[in-house]
């Protein structure tokens, strides 16, 4: 399995922002699609956004398109998720995960077969 980290997460009032980076350890992350999950208390991890390796093209979950964007950053072997206008709502442990299988990335998390460990972000005032 290949190893990924999160971080960036942490405690913001509503509004605010947080950037969350996903990073690889023992392989080149632009080589795979790359997608952000989420998992709040009681839910299903649901897909966040992710992007794809073949051509960069990204995907976003309806309810943060506008807000979030995530991005590559080859040099540094990381992937980005920026999250603006925060919302409570977003309250999740947010996850990376890497597919190893297909170079298009689709927002649907059967399709990755290697996670992080998540990292916790909370959106309260």
């Amino acid at each position: 399995q290949l190893q990924l980290v999160e971080s960036g997460g942490g405690l913001v009032q509503p509004g605010g922002s947080l950037r969350l980076s996903c990073a690889a350890s023992g392989f080149t992350l632009d080589h795979y699609a790359i997608g952000w999950f989420r998992q709040a208390p009681g839910k299903e991890r649901e897909a966040v956004s992710c992007i794809s390796s073949s051509d960069d093209s990204t995907y976003y979950t309806e309810s943060v398109k506008g807000r979030f964007t995530i991005s590559r950053d080859n040099a540094k072997n990381t992937v980005y998720l920026q999250m603006n206008s925060l919302k409570p709502e977003d309250t999740a442990v947010y996850y990376c995960a890497a597919d190893s299988v297909w170079n298009v990335c689709v927002l649907w998390k059967d399709s990755y077969d290697s996670w992080g460990q998540g990292t916790q972000v909370t959106v309260a005032s």
